[in-house]
């Protein structure tokens, strides 16, 4: 068990102090709001002498992740940081970096998508990136923020899995919210990650390799769906990873958590900070003698379809909470429990609310509203709510495909 000292961190100082013990060869960055204080502190540990390794400061994140892709392939440890804006301009070598299968961890602090401008958070960016080829871990607190990076690094250089891994956390309410944090030792930090191993590294003049090469029609198909297999199957090393974790600090993670869903009626499914939220309406409405809880999504891809399906085998009404704005459709979780929920022969009613968009408060009123329009639905037996509705919207109430 390693030695743990108490720190009072946001998510921000939380990431970049994990970045620290990780010694890391190269981190490229661009700064973003709310990102920023991440690769600004790392920024002065490299200027106070605090880690040996490179920051290239470039003139975009587009620049910053290209420059991950050649320090990664050349063969260093690499890691960067971004949001929103940022995090877009940066998709087209994101692609590049996983099917490269270069091993670099990103902090990704949510936040909103413009237009209209907005620097407060949402999932826009999250799920922007949902089929960009990378492991996404999803941090509900500070402590989580810290602990999954050493996740991230893990799985990410596991030449069983060798891809980018995203860690996420909410913009504002977990990067620049301070919480109670656990900080391990610098070297139990260091010893669970362990030296890097370059594979194939560019600058190994002895065996010349090729990165980033064409394919057509005879080899590409074979390239993407070999990148599939492998990120369906990193989910075993991230669960061991996170056995292994739990040794070194007594934190355990999991990849669907669950709050009192063992023998819930009512379940709420959600993905970041929310959760906590949640646990505060499931505890006030069980005083009431009701049966309700909440799950949430920590890993995101690989989505964890069985975990989900076994955490929702009680539920008569499920409500799936997204913060995106889905522009045409449903939610993307609410998308993703449906065909758990079809592909299990499970029974329960679902519907859809989005909420939190652009730093919009969810309140624990407003999901206990949820859990009541849940039970309404579980009483009659079928949806008798919108398939999908709003959280919080000023002016005239919303709601689509009745």
């Amino acid at each position: 068990m390693a030695t743990q000292e108490k720190v009072v961190w946001d998510g921000n100082t939380a990431a970049a102090q994990a970045m620290r013990q990780a010694k890391i060869d190269v981190v490229a960055a661009y700064p973003i709001t709310p990102s920023t204080p991440i690769v600004q502190r790392y920024s002065q540990f490299v200027a106070d002498g605090e880690v040996k390794g490179e920051f290239v400061m470039v003139e975009s994140e587009h620049s910053a992740m290209s420059a991950c892709v050649g320090a990664a392939a050349a063969g260093g440890r690499v890691a960067t940081a971004t949001s929103s804006q940022g995090y877009a301009l940066m998709i087209e070598v994101l692609y590049q970096a996983s099917g490269m299968r270069l091993p670099i961890v990103m902090n990704v602090v949510n936040r909103a998508l413009a237009a209209p401008l907005n620097i407060h958070g949402d999932h826009s960016d999250m799920y922007l990136g949902r089929d960009a080829g990378w492991i996404n871990l999803c941090a509900f607190s500070p402590q989580e923020a810290y602990d999954l990076n050493f996740v991230a690094f893990k799985t990410a250089e596991d030449l069983r899995v060798r891809l980018p891994v995203a860690v996420n956390q909410d913009g504002f309410i977990t990067s620049h919210t301070t919480e109670l944090v656990f900080c391990m030792d610098d070297e139990s930090a260091y010893g669970f990650i362990g030296d890097y191993k370059p594979h194939n590294p560019m600058l190994d003049t002895e065996r010349p390799v090729t990165y980033g090469a064409q394919t057509e029609g005879e080899w590409h198909y074979e390239h993407k769906m070999r990148h599939n297999h492998a990120i369906v199957e990193s989910q075993k090393v991230i669960e061991e990873n996170f056995a292994d974790f739990a040794k070194l600090s007594g934190r355990q993670y999991k990849v669907v958590e669950s709050y009192k869903a063992d023998d819930a009626d009512e379940i709420i499914i959600a993905i970041g900070s929310v959760f906590g939220t949640t646990q505060i309406a499931v505890d006030n409405l069980r005083k009431a003698g009701r049966k309700v809880g909440v799950v949430g999504v920590r890993l995101w891809r690989p989505f964890p379809k069985k975990e989900l399906a076994a955490a929702l085998k009680s539920a008569k009404t499920i409500a799936v909470l997204d913060r995106s704005a889905p522009l045409g459709t449903t939610g993307a979780l609410y998308g993703e429990t449906a065909a758990v929920i079809v592909e299990n022969g499970l029974k329960a009613t679902l519907i859809n609310y989005i909420y939190g968009l652009g730093g919009r408060d969810a309140t624990t009123e407003h999901l206990e509203a949820i859990f009541n329009d849940a039970q309404e639905c579980s009483k009659a037996g079928k949806r008798v709510k919108p398939i999908m509705q709003t959280v919080n919207l000023r002016g005239k109430p919303l709601s689509f495909y009745q």
